[in-house]
């Protein structure tokens, strides 16, 4: 939850218990306030996608012992490309770079496909259960473009 501090500037936000001095959103191009936590999914998203090895890329929370809130990503190589560490760590500090390090991916799960409803749409939902590791409780799937890109995602979930 966001709010301003007592002293109501932008460089003052207080984000639950804990308080930031530096300003750790921005604004867009229309002057209007852009939180981080708009940021962490959109613009984490587009950052990977900015890479040119990066076709899509998908950004979900997950519980994280120490943060609260961690973030997890799960991106999809364009042909020809091969997932290697080195990749995983140039992509991390790609976002950490152009972005900010608190919005580098604490997980980053190489996804041959992302879980996408018949018109396209990414279903963060059971991106969110598989990071979360509640998979007992992913929902219907029958009803998405390609169901078995989900059995692959929790194949392959990182572990940490």
């Amino acid at each position: 939850r966001w709010n301003f501090g007592p002293q109501n500037t932008r460089s003052h936000l207080v984000i639950s218990a804990f308080q930031i001095t530096k300003p750790y959103f921005s604004f867009d191009a229309g002057g209007r306030f852009a939180s981080l936590g708009t940021v962490r999914h959109r613009g984490i998203e587009s950052s990977l996608v900015g890479h040119k090895a990066v076709a899509e890329a998908a950004v979900v929370g997950y519980p994280h012992d120490i943060k609260g809130q961690g973030i997890y990503a799960y991106v999809t190589l364009k042909l020809g490309i091969e997932s290697t560490d080195a990749l995983r760590a140039e992509l991390m500090n790609w976002v950490a770079k152009d972005i900010s390090a608190i919005a580098k991916p604490d997980v980053l799960q190489w996804a041959p496909g992302l879980p996408k409803t018949r018109s396209g749409k990414i279903m963060r939902r059971i991106l969110r259960k598989i990071a979360e590791n509640d998979l007992s409780n992913l929902g219907d799937t029958s009803t998405l473009a390609d169901p078995g890109v989900v059995d692959d995602l929790v194949k392959n979930r990182a572990a940490f």
